[in-house]
C-alpha cells in the first residue's frame, strides 16, 4: 500500500450525531452494523423519532440524492431531518404496520408473488379439463389431425368445415357476402347445409353456429394432397380450429388448440394471465375479478316492517312527498288493492313481492301539471330494487343519497368467490385448480407442494422444478414469521398491521439482499409467544445474511434476544427524548431504568390477590360456526375481566369480532354487518349496549385529531368564541374551525400541511409556506387565551393541556382521559394518520371512558396492548380494571400474558391455527389454565406466574 492511500477499512457501527427530531434532546447514539438491534422505551419516548424520523428519513432523502437534478424537479425535495450527522448507513428500508394496500384485488398471494409463480406454473404445466363434460382436452398437430381424419373416416364422403360463428346472435349478412366473394358456394348454419345466396342472412335474435364448407369428398389416401390442402385452408379460416361432418351429420372436432374430444369447445392456450384476477384474461367476467358482487338489501330497503310507505317504510324513498315514484306507487296500489298507509308487515307476500320486484301488468299513472291539466301515462313498474339500481349512477328528484346503505355483498354466483374464468377453473395439477390451491391455509398449501412432484408426469417435474423450489421457499418464509394460518386467497385489507408487516418481512427474506438496513416497527403485534419464538429466529436470519435488523419493540422476549438494545427515556413526550441506557441485554438488565425494572424482575404487574365472581350472569353464543370456527359454543360470564387468547389464526377474532360483536351491534344500534353464522345467543337482556375499540384510524384524513375525535375541540372553539376580542370581531365557532372557510389559512385549506407527491416514494408533507403550519389566518390567531392562540392549543400535547385547561371541567375531563389512558405525550392537533393503531385504540377508549357508563355495558377490545411498554400495560389495567369495577364487562383478545394472568376469565383457542384450530380448549381462570396440558398459552403463562 502506497503512503497516499488511507485505509478507512469497512466502518462497523452506525453512528447519529445530535438528532433533535420531534422530542429527541440532542442525542447521540451509535450501533453495531449487522447485527440485531431493539430500540425500546415508555410509549411516546422517542422511539420512532430515532427510527423512523431521523435514520430511515436521512437514508432515504440520501437515496433521493443519487438521482439526477432533472430527475429531482418532479419529485420535489425531501428536508434533511433535524440530526448535525449519521454515519455508516446503509440502503434503508421501512417495514411499517401502516403499509397495508386497501385495494380489493390485493391477496397475500400477490403481495408475496407466490401466485404469480402459481400462474406460471399452471400456464406451463397444468392439464385442461372441459367445463361441460370434464374431460381432458386434446391438443393436435396438423399430422395427427390428419392421420386422426383416415382412421375414422377413411373411405367415407365427409365435408370439411371452418367454423366462423359460434354462439352468437346477428344477421351476418356481410359476413355471407364476404364467404361468397372468396368462392364459396355452401354453408352450414345451425346444423344444415345450404347454398350461399346473394343478400343472404339469417334471423338475428336467435343464436347461430356457422361454418363454412371449404370441401367436400370422399377420404382417400390416394387423394392426400387434395385433403391437406384443405385442411390448412380450413385451419385458416377457422383459426385452428376444424369440424368434419359425415353422411349421418355426425360432426367430429379437431384443433390446433385444447379442444374437448366430445362437444368441440376449446381453449385459448393458457398464459400466465389466464390465471389473474386482475386481468381481462382471467377475470371472472360477471364479478370482474373481484369474487364478489354487491346487491340490494331487501331488510335495509324496508328496516321497519311496522311503517307505511307513507311513513317512510321503504327507507330509500323516506316519507311521502308529492314526487314521481310516489305517484307510480299510489297506481300501484290503487291496481292491486292496497294502501300506502298499511303497515307493510300488513300488506301480505305477494304485495311486498310486487313492491321489490315490480310487474309486467301496465300502469295508469296520473300527473297534475296544476288545477286543470291532469296527464295520464300509461307505464309497468319495474319494482324498488330496480329503481335502486338504476339510481346508483342517477341521482334526481325522488332519488337515493346513499345507494351502499341499500346493498350488500354476495358471493358472486358465476365463478362461486373464485374470481376467474371457467376455462381458467378447469386448468388443473394433481386434480386441483389454483384457486382450490390458494384458499389452502400456507401450512396445507406447503404440504401439498411438497408431495407434487411425485404425482407429476416427467415432463411436469421438468417445467416445474425451479418454479416449485422458488413457491416452497417463500411459502417456508411466511411459516417463519408465525403466518401459517393465513390463505393465498386472502385480500390485503383483511390483514392486521403486524400480518402486513409480517407478510412483508418475508417477502424482504426472500428477496436475500445483502448490507441493508431492515427498520421495522413492532414486528411481534398480533403474535402468541409460541408464533414470536419463529419471528425471532427469523428476524436473526435475515441478520445473518449481512444486514443490520433495527426494530422498535417492547416484546421481552425480542429484548432478551438482541445482540444490542438502545433504551430511550425516561419517560414520555417532553419527560423523553434521551438514550438512558445501551448495550447487550446483559448489561441492559443490571441498569436501573424503567424498562430494566420490569425485565430483571424489581417491577412488575402483580397477579390479584382473588378473581372477581362476576354478577352471576352470562352472555352465551350456541355452535359459531364461521371460518375455522368447529360449532363452537361458550360462555361469556359477565362483571368480569375476560381475556381471549390462543395462537395465531385458532379463530379469536373469528369468535369475537366477527361473530359475537356484529350481533350485539344488530341488537342494539340495528347494524349493517352480518355476523359469521352461528345457531342462537342467549343472556342479551343483562347488557344494556356493547362498545368495540379497534385498531382502525380514528380519522380517514390527516385533518382528524384526537381532539376532534373526543369531541374537545367544539368546547375549545366555544370557549374562543366567549373572549372578548371575538366578541368584539363578531367571530362564530367556525371561525375557529380549520375544516370551513373564515378562519382558516385557504393556502393550505386549513391543513397546516402540504403533501408533495412523491410518485414512487411514499408521500411527502412540507409545512405550508403561508400559515407555516398553523392552521389558521392571521386575525383568527389573533384571538387569544391566556396569551395563547387556537393554534398553540392544538400544538399542546394532552399533558400540557391538563394544565393549561385546569379550570375548565368540561375540557379537563375530557383531555385528562386521554392522559390516563397513557396519551399524555400525543397533541391535541395530532394528525391521525401519524398515531399507530394502538394509540387509535387508546384515543377511542378514552373517548368510551369520558361518557357516563350504566354498569351494564359489554367492552371488547382487541389487543389493547399494541405499541405499549410495561409501565403503560399497568397504566392501562388500572383503567380496564375501573370499568370492570363499575359492573361492566370488559372483553380483551390478547396475546400479552401480563393481561392474561391478571384476568378473571380466560377463553383459550386452539390448539393450532387455521384448520388446526377453531375449538375452545379452556375456559376457567388463568390458575386452571396453567394445568391444561394442551394449551400452548397455558404453557407460556406457567412461566410468567412463575409456577
Amino acid at each position: 500500500m502506497s503512503k497516499n492511500t488511507i485505509d478507512l477499512g469497512e466502518q462497523k457501527d452506525v453512528e447519529v450525531y445530535g438528532a433533535r427530531v420531534h422530542n429527541l434532546k440532542n442525542i447521540d447514539v451509535s450501533f453495531p452494523r449487522n447485527k440485531l438491534v431493539v430500540i425500546t422505551g415508555l410509549s411516546g419516548s422517542g422511539k420512532s423519532s430515532l427510527a423512523f424520523d431521523t435514520i430511515y428519513a436521512e437514508g432515504q432523502r440520501r437515496y433521493m440524492e443519487t438521482f439526477s437534478a432533472y430527475s429531482r424537479q418532479f419529485m420535489g425535495g425531501m428536508e434533511r431531518p433535524d440530526v448535525d450527522k449519521v454515519s455508516g448507513l446503509s440502503p434503508v428500508i421501512a417495514i411499517e404496520q401502516k403499509t397495508t394496500s386497501k385495494n380489493p384485488r390485493s391477496t397475500v398471494g400477490t403481495i408475496t408473488e407466490i401466485y404469480d409463480f402459481m400462474r406460471l406454473l399452471y400456464a406451463r404445466a397444468a392439464d385442461a379439463f372441459s367445463y361441460n363434460t370434464g374431460e381432458k382436452m386434446e391438443r393436435m398437430s396438423e399430422d395427427q389431425i390428419l392421420n386422426n381424419i383416415f382412421n375414422k373416416f377413411d373411405d367415407m364422403p365427409v365435408n370439411i368445415l371452418a367454423p366462423v360463428v359460434k354462439g352468437r346472435k346477428g344477421h351476418y349478412r356481410e359476413l355471407f357476402e364476404q364467404i361468397r366473394k372468396q368462392g364459396y358456394v355452401k354453408v352450414r348454419i345451425d346444423g344444415d347445409i345450404q347454398d350461399i345466396t346473394p343478400k343472404m342472412q339469417v334471423d338475428r335474435y336467435k343464436i347461430h353456429d356457422i361454418e363454412i364448407v371449404v370441401d367436400r369428398l370422399v377420404i382417400d389416401r390416394k387423394d392426400i394432397k387434395r385433403l391437406q390442402d384443405s385442411l390448412q385452408t380450413a385451419m385458416r379460416l377457422g383459426k385452428g380450429i376444424i369440424k368434419i361432418s359425415d353422411k349421418a351429420n355426425n360432426v367430429s372436432h379437431f384443433s390446433r388448440f385444447l379442444m374437448c374430444p366430445t362437444t368441440g369447445i376449446s381453449y385459448d392456450e393458457p398464459q400466465p394471465n389466464s390465471f389473474s384476477f386482475n386481468s381481462p384474461y382471467g377475470a371472472c367476467e360477471n364479478c370482474d375479478g373481484l369474487g364478489y358482487i354487491f346487491v340490494i338489501d331487501k331488510e335495509s330497503v324496508m328496516p321497519n316492517p311496522k311503517l307505511s310507505i307513507l311513513n317512510g317504510g321503504l327507507a330509500p324513498l323516506g316519507e311521502y312527498r308529492e314526487v314521481w315514484v310516489f305517484q307510480v306507487l299510489k297506481a300501484l296500489a290503487k291496481k292491486y288493492n292496497f294502501s300506502l298507509s298499511t303497515p307493510l308487515e300488513k300488506l301480505g307476500e305477494e304485495n311486498i313481492n310486487i313492491l321489490l320486484n315490480g310487474t309486467h301488468e301496465l300502469l295508469s299513472v296520473a300527473v297534475e301539471y296544476n288545477k286543470w291539466n291532469v296527464q295520464n301515462y300509461q307505464i309497468s313498474f319495474d319494482g324498488i330494487i330496480k329503481l335502486l339500481e338504476e339510481q346508483q349512477e342517477r341521482k334526481g328528484e325522488g332519488g337515493v343519497d346513499d345507494m351502499e346503505s341499500f346493498r350488500k355483498l354476495k358471493t358472486c354466483p358465476v365463478c362461486n368467490g373464485a374470481r376467474l374464468k371457467k376455462e381458467s377453473l378447469n386448468f388443473k395439477i394433481d386434480g386441483k385448480n389454483i384457486f382450490e390451491l390458494a384458499e389452502m391455509d400456507i401450512i396445507s398449501l406447503k404440504n401439498w407442494y411438497v408431495d407434487v412432484e411425485s404425482r407429476l408426469t416427467e415432463r411436469q417435474n421438468i417445467i416445474a422444478k425451479e418454479i416449485l423450489k422458488e413457491i416452497r421457499a417463500r411459502l417456508g418464509f411466511l411459516t417463519d414469521v408465525g403466518l401459517n394460518y393465513l390463505s393465498l386467497d386472502r385480500t390485503a385489507r383483511t390483514l392486521s398491521g403486524g400480518e402486513a408487516q409480517r407478510i412483508r418481512l418475508a417477502t424482504q427474506i426472500g428477496s436475500q439482499l445483502m448490507n441493508v438496513m431492515y427498520i421495522l416497527d413492532e414486528p411481534s403485534i398480533g403474535l402468541h409467544q409460541r408464533d414470536n419464538e419463529r419471528l425471532i429466529g427469523a428476524l436473526k436470519n435475515l441478520r445473518d445474511l449481512g444486514n443490520t435488523v433495527l426494530v422498535v419493540e417492547h416484546d421481552k422476549d425480542m429484548i432478551l434476544e438482541a445482540d444490542h438494545v438502545i433504551d430511550v427515556g425516561p419517560a414520555a413526550g417532553a419527560h423523553g427524548g434521551q438514550i438512558v441506557a445501551q448495550g447487550t441485554p446483559a448489561q441492559i438488565l443490571k441498569s436501573d431504568t424503567l424498562t430494566a425494572a420490569y425485565l430483571n424482575g424489581k417491577k412488575g404487574i402483580e397477579v390479584p390477590a382473588k378473581r372477581r365472581k362476576g354478577n352471576g350472569h352470562k352472555l352465551s353464543i350456541i355452535k359459531a360456526s364461521g371460518h375455522n370456527l368447529k360449532d363452537v359454543s361458550v360462555d361469556f360470564p359477565l362483571g368480569k375481566f375476560i381475556a381471549v387468547t390462543g395462537v395465531s389464526g385458532s379463530g379469536k377474532s373469528s369468535l369475537i369480532t366477527e361473530t359475537l360483536y356484529p350481533i350485539l351491534n344488530h341488537h342494539f344500534f340495528r347494524a349493517k354487518k352480518h355476523p359469521l353464522p352461528y345457531e342462537r345467543i342467549n343472556g342479551l337482556k343483562e347488557i344494556d349496549k356493547v362498545i368495540e375499540i379497534d385498531q382502525a384510524p380514528i380519522g380517514r384524513t390527516p385533518r382528524s385529531n384526537p381532539s376532534t375525535y373526543t369531541g374537545v375541540f367544539s368546547d375549545i372553539r366555544n370557549l374562543y368564541v366567549q373572549l372578548p376580542e371575538a366578541k368584539i370581531r363578531g367571530y362564530k365557532p367556525g371561525r375557529f374551525s380549520f375544516n370551513v372557510k373564515g378562519g382558516r389559512c385557504e393556502t393550505c385549506q386549513g391543513g397546516g400541511m402540504k403533501v408533495i407527491e412523491m410518485n414512487f416514494l411514499p408521500d411527502v408533507q412540507v409545512p405550508c409556506e403561508e400559515c407555516g403550519g398553523k392552521r389558521y389566518n392571521r386575525e383568527t390567531l389573533e384571538v387569544r387565551y391566556r396569551s395563547k392562540s387556537i393554534s398553540d392549543v392544538l400544538d399542546m400535547s394532552i399533558e400540557e393541556a391538563c394544565d393549561f385547561f385546569e379550570n375548565m371541567p368540561s375540557i379537563y375531563r375530557k383531555i385528562k382521559t386521554l392522559k390516563d389512558v397513557g396519551l399524555g405525550y400525543i397533541t391535541l392537533g395530532q394528525s391521525s394518520t401519524t398515531l399507530s393503531g394502538g394509540e387509535a385504540q387508546r384515543v377511542k377508549l378514552a373517548t368510551e371512558l369520558s361518557k357516563k357508563d350504566t354498569g351494564r355495558t359489554f367492552y371488547i377490545l382487541d389487543e389493547p396492548t399494541t405499541g405499549l411498554h410495561f409501565e403503560d400495560i399497568n397504566v392501562l389495567l388500572g383503567v380496564l380494571n375501573e370499568l370492570v369495577e363499575k359492573g361492566n364487562t370488559v372483553l380483551v383478545i390478547e396475546h400479552n400474558l401480563d393481561v392474561v394472568k391478571v384476568a378473571d376469565w380466560v377463553i383459550d383457542l386452539g390448539e393450532e391455527g387455521g384448520i388446526g384450530g377453531g375449538r375452545i380448549i379452556f375456559e376457567g381462570t388463568p390458575e386452571g389454565l396453567i394445568q391444561n396440558p394442551i394449551s400452548l398459552t397455558g404453557k407460556f403463562l406457567k412461566k410468567e406466574m412463575g409456577l
